[in-house]
């Protein structure tokens, strides 16, 4: 077989990922507020992008351009070409009146003509200025406005009144001043600075803080003794290492760590397993003094750290409204407020395309320009495509709108995607950190895809999210003294129609941190003892045992 060279045409199609396209792709599942950070970097990078909000109005295409009031000294004159304004006299009232230019073209006379038409000399008419006296004036006058005592203040709408509102206190600088007052030694300051770096939100220190002497080159003792003058500060049970220790120095601040109280706040394993048999005979105290005991302990801040300021949350802001419409069904809207409004200044590309001359400039403008209108054109397909494929999941789920989670139908991303025939990935992407504010509150658009629970009549599917609602409900309605069990729950879940394992049952239980039948047992009779006991019990306990 003879190798030889030859010229042939093909036909074929592929997807080139141009860097555009990539960009488009990322757009899709970018939230909000990541969202509005990447326009702001494309404004900031593009000078032929701006803001729909900025600026003179600039001319889009396909688009009549909005009218521009008329003023006097705009330049429209008469047909007769001879400079006289021809609409003076309908204009707006900076237009000059019938009689005002005859009033202004006549001779007033001499100044004793003017006294005696008068009846006054001028001093006493015009004893001054008008700006001299107009600034006297407003020299004198008190402030009217708050903003006006700060003396660089505006009363513009740009103006920020949250500049002026204090910072929010944090855990460390409230530590920190403290610490101040607390010690005098730079060693000491030092040591507890360190560990107050280490303190987290919730006001803990590392279980093991064996490495801050190494690190700073102190001795051992030293840093315990800093670290028993920080437990004492407040708020109480700050600068614990566990929770037992948070609870003990809180107890301390109330003068209530006795032996009883110690044991039971070093046992707190048992007290969560609710063996109040064995927490009794430890502590050495009777039922009544035990459950006076839980009660106090249930007092207590687990996390005193919480009470002060940290990382500000951001709230969530829905992307798309869902309403109730007139015709009695929903009414589907993009929230305009999360949509960045940019728009291709072309007048100012003309401009530019003009006086350019250089290649390399010409080739910059020329790409910004692409890169303007591509982004323009993304922003507007990516709010397109999450309107659609909101609408298509408020038209899947219409039930759950209407009559709440029970009535979740099951929902993948293959479903939305044909019904509106796209491919599932963008869905996937378009759902992704995007949220539904509905009449039953706010959701995250991928909370409306559930898996499927086949049904035990045979009939139609049932929602995972039912499914666990349904539990829930189960659950919360059964009596301290009618428990139900895994398998009780499958039983009255089959009767209603619903298919289900045991093991599915547990993982949904699990999932929303639902006990187990034996642990809810315990609590609910605790409960029901405690209520019962609470017009017997004393709210001041006496023991003989004395302090630690």
């Amino acid at each position: 077989m003879a190798l030889t060279q030859r010229l042939e045409f093909r036909q074929s199609q592929s997807l080139v990922m141009t860097p555009q396209l990539m960009q488009a792709i990322k757009l899709l599942q970018l939230s909000n507020l990541d969202l509005s950070a990447f326009v702001e970097e494309e404004l900031e990078r593009n000078p032929l992008l701006d803001r729909a909000s900025d600026g003179p109005e600039i001319p889009v295409a396909g688009e009549p351009a909005a009218e521009r009031p008329e003023y006097a000294d705009s330049g429209n004159f008469g047909e007769d070409g001879g400079g006289e304004p021809s609409d003076m006299a309908s204009g707006s009232g900076d237009a000059f009146e019938p009689g005002q230019e005859e009033w202004l073209n006549r001779d007033l006379g001499s100044r004793t003509e003017i006294e005696q038409t008068l009846d006054t000399p001028l001093d006493n008419v015009f004893s001054e200025e008008p700006a001299e006296a107009a600034a006297r004036v407003a020299q004198d006058a008190a402030p009217t406005a708050y903003t006006e005592w700060g003396g660089g203040a505006s009363n513009d709408d740009d103006y920020n009144l949250e500049a002026f509102v204090a910072a929010e206190v944090t855990l460390g600088s409230h530590l920190a001043e403290q610490l101040a007052v607390a010690f005098s030694g730079p060693s000491q300051r030092m040591i507890g600075q360190y560990l107050i770096d280490l303190v987290d939100d919730a006001g803990y220190l590392p279980p093991d803080l064996g490495q801050a002497a190494e690190r700073l080159g102190a001795p051992q003792g030293d840093v315990d003794a800093v670290l028993a003058v920080l437990q004492k500060f407040d708020p109480p049970g700050v600068c614990a290492r566990n929770l037992s220790e948070c609870l003990a120095i809180q107890l301390r601040e109330l003068n209530r760590y006795d032996p009883a109280m110690q044991a039971l706040v070093e046992h707190l394993d048992l007290l969560a397993k609710r063996d109040i048999a064995s927490l009794r005979k430890l502590c050495g105290v009777d039922d009544e003094d035990i459950t006076d005991m839980i009660g106090e302990i249930r007092r207590l801040d687990p996390k005193p750290g919480l009470k002060f300021g940290s990382a500000r949350t951001q709230t969530m802001v829905p992307d798309v409204y869902v309403r109730p419409g007139p015709d009695g069904g929903w009414h589907v809207e993009l929230n305009s407020d999360t949509l960045p409004r940019v728009l291709v200044n072309q007048v100012y590309y003309t401009e530019l395309s003009k006086t350019i001359r250089k290649d390399g400039d010409k080739s910059y403008f020329t790409e910004c320009l692409q890169n303007a209108t591509w982004l323009v054109r993304a922003l507007d397909q990516r709010a397109r495509t999450i309107l659609k494929v909101a609408t298509e999941i408020v038209r899947q789920q219409d039930g759950f709108f209407t009559h709440g989670v029970a009535h979740l139908r099951p929902l993948n991303l293959k479903a939305v995607a044909d019904a509106i025939q796209m491919h599932e990935s963008t869905v996937s992407r378009v759902t992704a950190n995007k949220y539904m504010a509905t009449n039953r509150g706010s959701f995250e658009l991928k909370y409306f895809f559930t898996a499927s629970i086949a049904s035990a009549d045979g009939g139609e599917a049932h929602s995972a999210e039912a499914v666990r609602h349904h539990i829930k409900q189960l659950i919360d309605a059964e009596a301290p003294n009618a428990i139900l069990s895994d398998d009780t729950i499958v039983e009255r879940l089959r009767a209603t129609g619903i298919d289900i394992a045991r093991r599915t049952v547990a993982k949904y239980r699990e999932a929303m941190r639902i006990p187990s039948s034996v642990q809810r047992r315990r609590d609910k009779q605790s409960m029901l003892g405690n209520a019962l006991s609470a017009p017997a019990t004393s709210s001041d306990r006496s023991r003989d045992t004395a302090p630690a």
